[in-house]
């Protein structure tokens, strides 16, 4: 019941099913069956949740195997995590998967929505399924994937204009698993679609595994070619963002804007899981190290122009991974701060969604606007930090704006440079 799970779970009971929500925390479940959103920032989720408490149609626990004795579908959103080399930790999704196979019953659909390396839902879930179950996957109970493609903080919009993608492990857990999410989600008409937008069966869930893994690791790989333009831009005294801007107005061309983290907090891990299936992909390696090393870069940049940061308070504006959302894992704040502390600088954090004490709890020491410092690095695109002014900065005389957020002279007392900008 986290940032997907839940609004989820709210979409199905909107369209009159009855649903249980799942959860490990019992804070979370107490929040929801109190009709309250355990995190902020989804748009319309408070609204929608407290209808479909109050109509009956969703209540959480935290039994899992009860809750799957009772159900027909079984949906799965539990966080698989990675480590720095791209290997899966599949210890909650296994203990989960064991929990959903004790519970599971004959004509069960199961669909895993978590993204997995390619031929995870067969070869592994599957298994534990069936030993768990004591029945046969694909002909006892159905099974399938259809992978999330929802950014935090839009997931409702999100679920209307993306197609839904399924693929089941043999053709009727393909078909049951299509026939399930046409009864749960709604679409918005696109002309721009190859064909009608809707629930899309790919045929296996392979290929629907694949279709994640290539939508994002090409996320990924485009952004670096972004960012490898800005940093041979800046050498060169270019203006990346024009050059870009002169590239996306030729027909069926998108090149992204670069930045010191760009993209969903998904987009590191994605393509370490296409790795781990095809290690020889050295496109999607070369693109996954230019982005990791963006963050040193960006630090590197600012001593360029500020000059050395030894003994200095350095401001970097946004913990969060993304403007808007309060989520900080995978983002580029972890290691800006890092570079900092290796350039012997004193670095301090804002960040308009948390607390100075959820700060602290991430190791970071908390600044306000309006203390002194001597350099700032701008990394979450909030909304708050486009109108900044000199006042909020006192004594900055440096600020890199690695997502190009401030207008010219906004700051009269600091020299702004932006991350692959004609900077002097």
């Amino acid at each position: 019941m986290g940032k997907i799970g839940l609004p989820l779970a709210v979409q199905f009971a909107s369209m009159g099913h009855k649903v249980i929500g799942t959860d490990v925390n019992e804070n979370t479940v107490k929040f929801i069956n109190d009709g309250l959103e355990p995190f902020p920032g989804e748009a319309y989720l408070q609204e929608k949740l407290v209808q479909v408490v109050a109509s009956g149609n969703l209540v959480a626990t935290s039994d899992t195997t009860g809750s799957v004795e009772k159900s027909e579908v079984v949906v799965v959103v539990v966080p698989l995590f990675v480590d720095s080399e791209g290997v899966p930790d599949f210890g909650w999704l296994d203990d989960a998967t064991v929990s959903i196979g004790r519970g599971i019953k004959k004509g069960t659909l199961v669909s895993y929505e978590t993204t997995l390396p390619v031929g995870t839902t067969r070869n592994r879930f599957a298994k534990i399924l069936e030993v768990e179950s004591g029945l046969t996957a694909g002909v006892d109970f159905y099974l399938a994937f259809s992978p999330e493609r929802v950014f935090t903080g839009r997931v409702f919009e999100d679920l209307r204009k993306y197609p839904k993608l399924v693929g089941g492990i043999n053709e009727v857990s393909g078909q049951k698993a299509k026939e399930f999410y046409e009864s749960v989600l709604e679409f918005d008409y696109r002309n721009d679609l190859p064909k009608e937008n809707g629930v899309w069966n790919l045929g296996s869930c392979e290929a629907s595994e694949l279709a994640k893994l290539a939508e994002t690791t090409y996320r990924d790989v485009n952004i670096g070619l972004a960012n490898q333009f800005a940093r041979f831009s800046e050498s060169q005294g270019i203006d990346i963002y024009s050059v870009i801007e002169a590239c996306n107005s030729q027909p069926f061309s998108h090149l992204h804007q670069p930045g010191i983290a760009v993209g969903g907090h998904c987009i590191p891990i994605y393509p370490r899981m296409y790795l781990w299936n095809d290690p020889s992909a050295t496109i999607v390696q070369a693109a996954r190290d230019a982005n990791s090393n963006m963050p040193s870069y960006a630090v590197d940049m600012l001593e360029k122009y500020h000059g050395s940061l030894k003994g200095q308070s350095v401001v970097v504006l946004g913990a969060s991974y993304r403007g808007g959302v309060k989520e900080t894992a995978f983002s580029g704040v972890f290691a800006i701060v890092e570079a900092l502390i290796k350039k012997g600088a004193v670095p301090l954090v804002n960040d308009p969604l948390y607390t100075h004490e959820e700060l602290k709890a991430l190791m970071f020491t908390p600044y306000d606007f309006g203390m002194p410092a001597d350099a700032a690095i701008i990394q979450a695109n909030h909304l708050e930090y486009s109108s900044i002014n000199s006042d909020d900065l006192p004594g900055v005389r440096t600020v890199l704006d690695g997502r190009k957020l401030l207008k010219p002279n906004q700051l009269h007392n600091a020299n702004v440079f932006v991350l692959g900008a004609s900077n002097p």
